[in-house]
């Protein structure tokens, strides 16, 4: 037991003993640590000292350095601005040695001029002095012309001008007519090539209408049958159609004579139903007829459709469509209007495209150019004048509305296919073949032509020739001169041109002769 106790208490007292060493040997350790890190600080320390001194003399040099820099640039704003004050110093003297040298010029030139006035006044006193004895020689020599023309200066001064007028007329006038026919003659040719490509293009008819409609017959008995007793069915047809019929010894026929071609195909269509009928009496014969034109009406719509779908044109209003048709019974000089309607169209569509102008419009103002010639009531407008109201009045284009007031010149022409239309109004009238003129009419015609050219002074004859198409005027050579010849042909021209209707053109020429008569005895 006691030594248990003994090793126990032995046990403990190794262990305190350790504890003791370890205590000791920990204390040594922390103690050498210790100084090692005093020496390290004492180090970095020292370092720290030398970095401060080396950064602290860098920045000394690059403060020395900056200012070095900044002193330089100051000295050379110095420099730069003393040399500006300089330059404007200099600059000033010069411009005070200009100043003073101006005013010294100036100073002599004003002495110069003086001295150019005084020298310009004695000169205008000369001069002044010389006019006055020029004025003075002046009227003295106008007095001796007056003294030996017999003629004050103010009748000289106004024959001088008046002979200097005429002669400016006759030059200007001379001028004047070089020019026109200067651009007709390239006007003309170029036309002409333009209307013979046109004219070349398009095919018409040369057939000619006639006043009158011969109905033929199967036997002559029925001639009796068409007078009826006492001729009262014939007074009943030719009343209800406004026709007159022609019944003669021409073997089966009966003749139709009515200015109307509407109406001379009513009664021809009525006669037509009658006969083959049979029964002829005045109660049928008007119910027939009134059958007749109202089947008419309906056949006039469709040639007035079939028209306008030929030619392409759209969008015309049924009236003019109806007018169109219609236009089928009418004539002009012999000369089926919807054939002539027809033909201008065309011409107008192939002039137009020639011309670089709207080919659709031509043609619908081509076609509807002459409405104004069947219209549903009598009216004393002219025939342009009132196709204008009926198209303006059914919504046409006012280019059409002004083509066709403007065809016969009564309106002005303000678009450029007016005178288009004119031109192929005038070819499709006046081709070989197209229309014939009464008699009456055509030595009407020339009678004003004659009478015309006698209303001029000076003129002592007057002759139209090659049917119309020139007039020749015989003038007086003492009253007319050679000036004045082409003066008159020239306004004689004119007046044709603006007063008449005729186709074609007309040729107007002046004849002055003088003759100088003699007789040796």
């Amino acid at each position: 037991m006691v030594s248990i106790v003994i090793s126990i208490i032995a046990g403990i007292v190794g262990i305190v003993a350790g504890i003791i060493a370890g205590k000791f040997i920990f204390a040594r350790d922390t103690k050498k640590q210790v100084e090692d890190a005093d020496q390290q600080a004492q180090r970095i320390i020292a370092d720290a000292q030398m970095q401060a001194e080396t950064l602290k003399k860098e920045k000394i040099v690059e403060a020395k350095e900056r200012f070095v820099q900044l002193k330089s640039e100051h000295d050379k704003e110095v420099l730069e601005r003393n040399r500006k004050i300089s330059d404007v110093e200099n600059r000033l003297k010069q411009k005070e040695v200009s100043i003073t040298q101006k005013e010294v010029n100036l100073d002599k030139q004003l002495k110069d001029n003086e001295a150019i006035k005084e020298n310009l006044n004695r000169q205008l006193e000369v001069v002044s002095q010389k006019r006055n004895e020029l004025e003075k020689h002046q009227e003295e020599h106008i007095r001796r012309l007056e003294k030996i023309a017999g003629l004050t200066a103010e009748e000289a001064r106004n024959q001088l001008i008046e002979s200097l007028k005429q002669e400016a007329q006759s030059r200007a006038l001379s001028i004047q007519q070089d020019i026109i026919d200067d651009a007709k003659q390239k006007a003309n040719k170029e036309a002409r090539k333009i209307i013979i490509q046109t004219i070349q293009r398009t095919a018409a008819e040369q057939a000619i209408e006639n006043a009158i409609t011969v109905f033929n017959l199967e036997t002559d008995e029925i001639k009796g049958q068409i007078i009826g007793r006492e001729g009262r069915n014939i007074r009943a047809i030719e009343a209800a159609t406004g026709v007159d019929l022609i019944v003669d010894d021409t073997p089966e026929a009966i003749v139709l004579s009515s200015f109307d071609p509407l109406r001379r195909e009513i009664a021809r269509l009525s006669l037509q139903r009658l006969i083959s009928d049979g029964r002829i009496h005045p109660a049928r014969i008007e119910e027939v007829v009134e059958k007749t034109r109202k089947q008419l009406e309906e056949q006039i719509m469709e040639i007035g459709e079939r028209t306008v779908i030929e030619l392409g044109i759209h969008g015309l209003h049924k009236e003019l469509v109806r007018i169109v048709g219609k236009m089928r019974f009418r004539s002009s000089y012999g000369q089926n209007l919807l054939m002539h309607s027809r033909e201008v169209a065309n011409l107008c569509g192939l002039m137009a495209s020639e011309l670089g102008l709207n080919p659709k419009l031509a043609k619908r103002a081509g076609l509807l150019h002459d409405i104004g010639k069947v219209p549903d009531e009598e009216t004393e407008l002219s025939h342009a004048l009132l196709g204008a109201k009926l198209a303006e009045k059914y919504g046409e284009n006012p280019a059409v509305v002004n083509a066709i007031g403007a065809h016969h010149d009564e309106m002005e022409m303000q678009y450029v296919i007016s005178p288009v239309i004119q031109a192929c109004d005038a070819i499709s009238g006046a081709r070989p073949g197209a229309r014939r003129e009464i008699m009456q009419q055509y030595l009407q015609r020339i009678k004003e032509l004659e009478t015309l050219a006698l209303t001029y002074q000076g003129v002592e004859k007057a002759y139209a020739i090659q049917a119309g198409r020139e007039l020749r005027v015989i003038v007086e050579a003492d009253k007319v001169t050679d000036n004045d010849s082409d003066k008159l042909s020239f306004e004689i021209a004119q007046k044709i041109q603006t007063e008449m209707t005729y186709p074609g053109q007309i040729k107007v020429t002046v004849i002055r002769e003088k003759r100088a008569v003699n007789i040796a005895r």
